[in-house]
């Protein structure tokens, strides 16, 4: 029996994973929960899954909790404090890290701190401080899995084979919503158009993240760290019908992926199952009725954040860090209808560019450097 703590139990990467929990009670059981939107959601969680102990975003959101659940209730802890104390709750094996964002970089730490084994969502965690946490993982003698498709591809490929023979590792990309449109057309494009991706569904934020690219070159970083690939071994192609979900190129000229429906259950089941495998409740696969899998070369022209990504991680420090702030803040503006699609990007590099790099040591370093973007993305958008 594995027990789990699961940080951002509301998103969709939370929801996956409860499903996927739901399917095998003999296998797996909840310790905790933390989520930082849906208090009612939460609850209703709290009733099915019975935790020890919950988190939601503020007092009075955990206020809201105690009166929705009245005498029979957990632990209710808030904040960011909160969501670390469910992290590193007594009892758990392993932390499904799947908060959106650098908020969940602190909990994901203090769990790793703990001796908590980590099934990782949150690919922000390793792109805004991935050499502390890769150190932290070592020290404390913890297994770091990858959730996100792409990273569970790459490392079910490379499963049984030497990290020496590896030539490249190639993430797929489905293009999203705008993987035909022109430069003009995604200037004048609102929310709405960029929130309809064509394969995955996912929260608003990482589908912005994909109609720009942006989120695959957070994964290009997050890659990096996972597999300890530099960026000139990493490479991205857009494959529209998600089936291939990455690759794994040989010295020898062979290529291995791993291929399955888009859907998030089956890497969530992998990693909490791992190293055995689990039902994950996804459709099986029919190659004949799907007839054709295509590829093409991004285009940095038209999608420069994944330029800028690359441009990041080969500059290391603290730009990572500051990317993804970056990002985050112009993201939020855009939804929030402040600027338009391609200001996103615009945003980043004009932050990037305002930056005096450090190298970061603590924890704090890092979240310094990712407050100041987020002040300078800010007052760009002004």
């Amino acid at each position: 029996m594995r027990a789990l703590s699961i940080l951002g139990s509301t998103g969709s990467i939370g929801l996956s994973t409860l499903d996927v929990i739901r399917q095998h009670p003999d296998r797996f059981k909840i310790v905790g929960l933390a989520e930082g939107h849906d208090v009612n959601m939460l609850a209703e969680q709290i009733r099915e899954f019975n935790p020890a102990i919950v988190s939601v975003r503020d007092a009075e959101s955990a206020e809201q909790l105690k009166t929705l659940l009245g005498a029979d209730q957990p632990e209710i802890c808030h904040g960011i404090e909160g969501a670390g104390t469910v992290a590193s709750a007594e009892g758990a094996d392993m932390v499904v890290s799947a908060i959106v964002g650098a908020a969940g970089l602190t909990p994901t730490v203090k769990a790793i701190k703990a001796g908590k084994d980590i099934a990782l969502a949150n690919k922000e965690t390793l792109v805004v401080a991935g050499q502390l946490v890769s150190d932290l993982v070592k020290k404390h003698n913890v297994t770091l899995l990858p959730v996100d498709s792409e990273h569970s591809a790459i490392f079910q490929s490379l499963q049984g084979h030497r990290q020496e023979d590896v030539e490249r590792i190639i993430l797929t990309a489905s293009g999203g919503p705008f993987r035909n449109s022109s430069f003009a057309d995604m200037e004048k494009a609102g929310p709405e158009q960029a929130l309809k991706h064509p394969q995955w569904s996912m929260g608003a934020k990482i589908t912005i993240d994909s109609a720009s690219m942006m989120n695959k070159g957070l994964e290009v970083i997050e890659a990096h760290w996972l597999f300890n690939m530099p960026a000139e071994k990493i490479g991205v192609v857009v494959h529209p019908q998600s089936i291939i979900h990455s690759m794994v190129e040989y010295v020898d000229g062979c290529v291995i992926a791993q291929l399955g429906a888009p859907d998030m259950r089956a890497p969530i089941a992998y990693a909490l199952s791992w190293p055995e495998r689990c039902e994950s409740g996804i459709k099986k696969l029919d190659l004949a009725t799907i007839g054709t899998l295509t590829f093409e070369e991004p285009d940095m022209d038209r999608f420069p954040a994944l330029r800028l990504a690359f441009e990041a991680l080969k500059a290391g420090r603290t730009y990572p860090a500051v990317l993804n702030a970056a990002n985050e803040v112009a993201v939020a503006a855009f939804l929030n209808r402040k600027i338009g699609f391609t200001a996103i990007a615009e945003t980043v590099d004009k932050t990037m560019q305002a930056h005096e790099a450090y190298t970061p040591v603590e924890l704090e370093e890092y979240i310094n450097a990712d407050g100041w973007a987020r002040r300078a993305a800010n007052a760009i958008i002004g």
